[in-house]
Formats: structure tokens, C-alpha cells, sequence
């Protein structure tokens, strides 16, 4: 079992990650009813369809440094050059990388006539790519001052809500939906740098070249993994976009993103706060580790197992109050999803014990062997059955991963 200290350091780090998760769910609460019914279901859907998008400049920007970089600070913290010397190989990695990202998005925007006639919306929604890649969460949750992610994001999240409030009337003013978020999410960007160098006291060093690829070469594995699962899950609002229609998109991401919030919270808070504190746990101990996490799995499942079923009765209600009307396309993808909710809770902590105890290569081949047998799957079921398609395809997906990491852990050995 965990120690009294680690105990309290990942309570702690939960809490703030908690408040941080409530406040980012209460506020779309507010905010997502009041948009759908302002700016209606079709530049709803077409808004969804260019954060889907840009997610995939996400991935590229973020390649697999959520892990590996955290891991490694967590694992020197007490070493304040090194820190400094990680910090600066990851930004000047993650730099370049949003560069590329926005050399690709310029060449699809002027070639591609989907993407040409709206195009100031993918101009505007790459922002928040701009903002995630200088906002450092990797670093805070590998130095475990989660209180700093939870203090910024906050403070923009409330700033977001009220300029949504001000600024989008009608329909007319969608586009002013992604220039929000995108503003708001780089200045909490800037603001988070600046509690990096003056308040944690870390200094930018130029990296060499050796340090750089040694950054690459560790987030390879993940960052190959994080392709593959985007494969499957954010192109199924893409592939629903360009396969059939705004609208439906609209509706089908409501219901996608209230099934991930009964996904994600409080699931995703004590995950970021575990994971630093479980990799030094397994760093001491691997039996201790396996067994620490085997008991947290099982009180997530018993947890889902309670809730889901009571979501499930309740869908038409919940999507009558969010969108404002009955939309039975919305009910079915929610309860169809809840049932992949369902896997992916009961195979959380299984997932990320395999990046805890070094198993990158089998994280990475579990989720490319799923896309590449997702990925088709995806575009089949829409092009067949629609909205109703992204999420039966959803649910064997998860279903799959669930499967294949619950067989694999069996078969580790930890003593």
C-alpha cells in the first residue's frame, strides 16, 4: 500500500486536479446548452468539426511528452539542473513542432476546398493549439504542483464563459467561439510560463542536439500510441463531418462530449495525480505498484457500475435540458457511448500502469493494432448507419483495448 506521505501528496495533487475538472465540466455545462441554442446545431457541428481537426495538430504538438516527460521530471526533481535542461529540450521540441503544424494547416486550408470556404474557422481554432503547446502541464504534474494547473485554468475558464456570454448572440457570431478559446487558452499559456521561471525557479538553457533527441526519442512510443488512439477517436467526429453533414455532427458531439464527461471526471484528476507518485512507488517497489494499482482499477469499476446505468435511464432527460429540445439522434450516440464509457473506466489505471512500469512498446503496439483496425471500421459504420455508426464503432473499439490490456497484464510478472 502507499505510504502516508504519498498518500497525502496524490490526495492533495487530486483535489486540485479535481476542483480544476469541476470547474472545466460545471462551466460547459453552462456554456454548451447556451451555445447550441445561440448559434444552433449546424456551426455547432461545424465548430466541432474544426476541433476535431486541429486536435490532430494536438497530438503532433504534444507527441508523447505528457509521459515521458513528466516521468522523467518526477524522477529528478530534487535536481534543479536537470529539470531546467529537460524543460528547455521539451519547449524548443514542442516550438517546432507547432510551427510545422501550422506550415501543414496553411497547405490544407489553400488546397483543400472543404477546409477553404470556412477557413478563418481553422485559423481561429489552431490557437488553441498554439495555447496548449506553451502551457507546461507535463512539468507541473511531473513536479506534482497540480495547484498551478488548477489556479490558471480557473481563472481562463471563467474569463472564457463570460466572453461567450458577451460576445455570442446568434449564429452570426460563431466564429467568435474558437477566437475565445484560442485567446484565452494562450494568454493561461504565457501566464503558466511565467509561474515556471519566476515562481519555480527554473531557467531556460539552450539544448544541444543530443538532449533534444534524447526528449524525441523517449516520447517516440507514446507518441506513436497517441496517433493511434486519435485514429479512432477523434476521427469519428472528422470522418462524421466529412461524410455526412454539420448538423448531425452537432448533435452526435453533444452527446459525445457529455459521455466524456461521465468518462473523464473525476477519473482523469486522479489519474494525473497518481501517475508521477506510482511511477516513484514502482521505482522502490513493483509488487507494491501492481497491487496499489490493481485496487484503485477495481474501485473505478465498482464507481462506473453504480453511475453509468443511472445516466443511462436519464439520457433523454440530460439532452432535453442541454440542447433545449427532444433529439433522438443525441439520446441513442449518448447511450450507445455510455456503454464504451463503461470499458474505458474499467481499464484506466490498467493502461497507464503499462507506461508506469516501462511497457511503452506494448502501450504502443495495443493502440496501433486498434487503429488500424479501428480506423476502417470508423468510416464503414458511418458511411453505413451514420451517427449511429461512430459509436457502435466506438464501443468496439474500447471494447478490443480492454480486452487485449486486461490479457496483458495478466501475463506481467511483478515480485
Amino acid at each position: 500500500m502507499a505510504g502516508r506521505q504519498e498518500r497525502r501528496v496524490v490526495l492533495r495533487n487530486f483535489a486540485s486536479l479535481s476542483v480544476l475538472q469541476a470547474i472545466s465540466y460545471i462551466l460547459p455545462i453552462i456554456i454548451l446548452p447556451y451555445l447550441f441554442r445561440k448559434i444552433g446545431a449546424e456551426k455547432f457541428g461545424l465548430i466541432a468539426f474544426a476541433q476535431a481537426f486541429v486536435q490532430y495538430f494536438m497530438i503532433l504538438t504534444d507527441y508523447g511528452f505528457s509521459i515521458s516527460a513528466t516521468k522523467e521530471i518526477s524522477l529528478c526533481q530534487d535536481q534543479p539542473r536537470k529539470v531546467s535542461e529537460i524543460f528547455s529540450s521539451v519547449m524548443i521540441a514542442k516550438m517546432a513542432l507547432a510551427f510545422l503544424s501550422l506550415l501543414m494547416l496553411g497547405s490544407v486550408i489553400y488546397f483543400v476546398p472543404k477546409f477553404r470556404s470556412d477557413w478563418m474557422v481553422y485559423v481561429f481554432s489552431f490557437g488553441t493549439v498554439l495555447g496548449n503547446t506553451i502551457f507546461p502541464v507535463w512539468f507541473f504534474q511531473g513536479t506534482e504542483k497540480m495547484k498551478h494547473i488548477a489556479d490558471l485554468n480557473i481563472v481562463g475558464g471563467i474569463v472564457l464563459a463570460v466572453l461567450i456570454f458577451v460576445f455570442v448572440k446568434s449564429p452570426e457570431d460563431y466564429l467568435m467561439v474558437p477566437l475565445i478559446s484560442s485567446s484565452v487558452l494562450m494568454i493561461t499559456g504565457i501566464l503558466a510560463q511565467y509561474v515556471v521561471f519566476k515562481k519555480l525557479g527554473v531557467s531556460f538553457r539552450l539544448p544541444g542536439y543530443t538532449s533534444l533527441r534524447q526528449q524525441l526519442t523517449a516520447g517516440w512510443d507514446v507518441f506513436i500510441s497517441n496517433v493511434a488512439i486519435n485514429a479512432y477517436t477523434t476521427t469519428r467526429v472528422f470522418a462524421l463531418g466529412l461524410l455526412t453533414n454539420n448538423t448531425l455532427v452537432g448533435f452526435y458531439s453533444m452527446a459525445e462530449k457529455v459521455a466524456g464527461f461521465c468518462q473523464t471526471f473525476p477519473l482523469a484528476s486522479f489519474s494525473q495525480a497518481l501517475f508521477p507518485r506510482l511511477s516513484k512507488i514502482f521505482h522502490r517497489s513493483q509488487a507494491r505498484a501492481f497491487d496499489f494499482m490493481r485496487k484503485i482499477q477495481q474501485i473505478t469499476v465498482n464507481i462506473s457500475l453504480i453511475c453509468l446505468p443511472l445516466i443511462f435511464v436519464f439520457a433523454h432527460k440530460i439532452i432535453k435540458w442541454v440542447c433545449g429540445g427532444d433529439y433522438p439522434e443525441a439520446v441513442l450516440s449518448l447511450r450507445l457511448l455510455l456503454i464504451s464509457v463503461l470499458f474505458i473506466s474499467s481499464n484506466a489505471f490498467r493502461v497507464q500502469f503499462l507506461l508506469v512500469c516501462g511497457k511503452t512498446h506494448i502501450y504502443s503496439r495495443i493502440h496501433v493494432v486498434m487503429a488500424m483496425i479501428g480506423l476502417p471500421l470508423i468510416f464503414m459504420l458511418i458511411a453505413s448507419f451514420s451517427y449511429v455508426g461512430a459509436a457502435a464503432a466506438t464501443i468496439f473499439i474500447e471494447a478490443g483495448i480492454f480486452t487485449i490490456t486486461y490479457l496483458t497484464i495478466r501475463c506481467l510478472k511483478f515480485t
